[in-house]
């Protein structure tokens, strides 16, 4: 710190003495037929008074950050989406432009590993993945960082998680979700960081929350901003209700939401955007940050995920940050997947209008207020 500060005054007194030297060199310039008076140069140094001005950098201006819920774009080899999923983010690439674009990938892209977590004679599992060449798909979309930490992501083993990240850097884009992974990325001069953190072994434990707020700790130390990615709470139509406790499903514990989200921005996070229930979920802001609890589904290519009611729905987080990591504004855009699964923006605000109900149910106090356009305010904006 005293460093910086050190630093910072060095380059000031730096700009100063240069100013100094040229107000010296033009007033001697201006001494040849003024009867040896000094002649004084209107606007030197600013204002036309001939006195040393110094500017004020320009002020620090935010960043632009995007999100989605659950993204499964095929169920290879035989349920696939239509022209091998061309297009397949066409209806939304508009709604997701942001400096930074983030979606939470459900499925591995790789080939056939030979290992499944379905067993050959299983009924009600479900093992996605869609083949490698999809992550081109991601990009054309714009999406720059993709979370592998949800239920599906090892649907295929330790082999096609390492086979997703391959193919994804190979378009050029960022992952993040592995075990003590923290993905630090440059977003116009400003460092933004990314954990993601789920309840299984393969990515960062949502139920240990003291190892958690260690993670995002020293992530804080890492970048300007930090952004937490997070698979959490109960899956199922009915289930779009936060509140405090812990949640299960299938036996499985799914974390306590509340208690999680609020411990990592104690911890230095700045938004925390949740998905995994398969249903859109209330935004409340703590201490200033947004937490988005779910966000529903975004796409299910190959039929893969149901659109019936509620589990249809979806949207587009987008936030504004300053370089502190401080509120700048927000909104969501409704999304709904069509008869093909494809993400689809939804003229009728189906989801819009059940983000605002959810809000105000299940955080009186502190939930996002979300106006008709669908603009985010923090409670207490007038």
């Amino acid at each position: 710190m005293y460093a910086a500060a050190l630093s910072v005054s060095r380059s000031r007194r730096r700009r100063v003495a240069a100013v100094g030297a040229l107000l010296v060199a033009l007033v001697l310039a201006g001494c040849g037929d003024s009867g040896g008076q000094p002649v004084w140069q209107p606007g030197v140094g600013g204002g036309g008074t001939g006195g040393p001005v110094e500017s004020s950098p320009p002020a620090p201006k935010p960043i632009s950050l995007s999100a989605t819920g659950d993204i499964v774009m095929a169920m290879a080899p035989n349920r696939m989406p239509p022209n091998d999923g061309k297009g397949f983010f066409d209806s939304v690439k508009k709604a997701l432009a942001a400096d930074l674009v983030m979606g939470n990938l459900e499925e591995p892209l790789t080939e056939d590993t030979g290992v499944s977590k379905c067993g050959p004679d299983s009924t009600s599992c479900f093992a996605f993945r869609a083949p490698p060449g999809y992550a081109k798909h991601l990009a054309d979309a714009g999406f720059d960082l993709l979370n592998q930490a949800n239920n599906h992501g090892n649907d295929f083993g330790a082999k096609g998680y390492e086979n997703t990240q391959q193919a994804l850097e190979e378009h050029g884009l960022e992952h993040t979700g592995a075990p003590n992974q923290i993905t630090v990325v440059d977003v116009k001069g400003v460092k933004v960081a990314v954990a993601g953190f789920s309840s299984y072994a393969w990515s960062n434990s949502l139920v240990d929350i003291p190892a958690a707020k260690k993670v995002i700790a020293k992530a804080a130390t890492m970048a300007d901003i930090v952004v937490v990615q997070v698979h959490m709470g109960a899956e199922g139509a009915e289930m779009t209700r936060v509140r405090p406790g812990t949640e299960t499903y299938v036996g499985e514990n799914r974390g306590d939401p509340i208690k999680f989200s609020r411990a990592m921005i104690d911890s230095g996070a700045d938004l925390v955007v949740g998905h995994g229930p398969h249903v859109l979920r209330g935004m409340e802001f703590y201490k200033g940050r947004l937490i988005a609890y779910s966000l529903g589904n975004f796409a299910g290519g190959g039929n893969s995920l149901s659109n019936t009611g509620r589990l249809g729905w979806g949207g587009v987080l987008k936030v504004k940050l300053n370089p502190d990591g401080s509120w700048a504004g927000g909104s969501f855009a409704s999304t709904y997947m069509n008869d093909v699964r494809l993400p689809t923006m939804d003229p009728d605000d189906r989801g819009l209008g059940l983000l605002r109900e959810l809000s105000k149910l299940d955080f009186p106090e502190s939930g996002a207020q979300l106006d008709d356009s669908g603009k985010i305010s923090p409670p207490d904006a007038d």
